[in-house]
């Protein structure tokens, strides 16, 4: 049997999603976990996929991993999450054919970055994202990581003020390395008035324009979710999503507190 899985992962503590010697990465944990339960010998034996990297410090809600298993009965959250750390949760799954790979059957990809709303004109922001939208070459947007070709396409860009938060959401059929980091900065930079849209239309045609970019902060990015062209039967773990907002509801008030905390320190009152 195949099973799929959906993972969600605060990446603040690990090195990226992909397993790496010597470090700590949310497969390294995975595959420990999966083993352990006795689901899987090695991730080679088991096929298993990931639906794509993320970089160190990125999070995710909608991670897709599968793998085979002759023990079905334990693919399951709950029972996964057992032998995980809190910071990582698989919290649905469904059986696959035996044939899908959770990196080349994904349709899209949406990420969402999450900023300080202050200092931008979000009308700006919304302008500019349009020109991003459809097929361009993005190499201006990424760094080099042995990628063949550079082309990508974007379906949609939202931008939106919550709050003190400007929240821009992302969604393309796959992206290349720091690519939605980076163009998060080079929709700040139109927002801040430091840049223009007919620079962005430059960044877009690197075959007569180049310039290096500093990626946004990662802590601000996550994987909301990947979408699969085929029907896929999801069967989420109502209990394991509770136990995660359990978890993750003391770390939300622990970060309120330190916010307030850091406050008065730099208020000198």
């Amino acid at each position: 049997m195949r099973v799929a899985l959906k993972l969600a992962y605060i990446g603040t503590e690990f090195h990226g999603s992909q397993i790496q010697p010597n470090v700590e990465t949310v497969e390294k944990e995975l595959f420990k976990a999966l083993r352990n339960v006795r689901l899987i010998e090695s991730p080679k034996s088991a096929n298993y996929t990931c639906a794509g990297r993320t970089d160190a410090g990125v999070h995710a809600l909608g991670q897709v991993v599968a793998f085979d298993t002759d023990k079905p009965n334990l693919a399951i959250p709950r029972v996964i999450n057992s032998e995980l750390p809190p910071t990582v949760w698989a919290w649905a799954h469904s059986e696959v054919p035996f044939d899908f790979d959770a990196r080349r059957s994904a349709v899209s990809r949406h990420y969402r970055y999450v900023m300080s709303g202050e200092g931008y004109d979000i009308s700006k922001i919304r302008e500019a994202s349009k020109l991003l939208l459809g097929t361009h070459d993005f190499e201006n947007f990424s760094r080099s990581n042995g990628e063949k070709s550079t082309v990508r396409t974007l379906e949609r860009i939202n931008a939106r003020v919550d709050g003190e938060l400007t929240k821009i959401d992302v969604v393309g059929n796959s992206f290349l390395w720091n690519m939605v980091r980076k163009i998060v900065t080079a929709l700040s930079m139109i927002g801040k008035g430091v840049r223009d849209n007919d620079w962005l239309l430059q960044m877009l045609n690197p075959d007569i324009y180049e310039e290096g970019i500093e990626p946004a902060p990662a802590y601000g990015l996550t994987l909301m979710g990947v979408n699969y062209g085929e029907n896929i039967e999801w069967i989420e773990d109502n209990y394991s999503i509770r136990r995660a907002g359990e978890h993750n509801h003391k770390r939300i008030l622990r970060h309120r507190v330190m916010a307030e905390v850091l406050g008065e320190l730099i208020s000198r009152e």
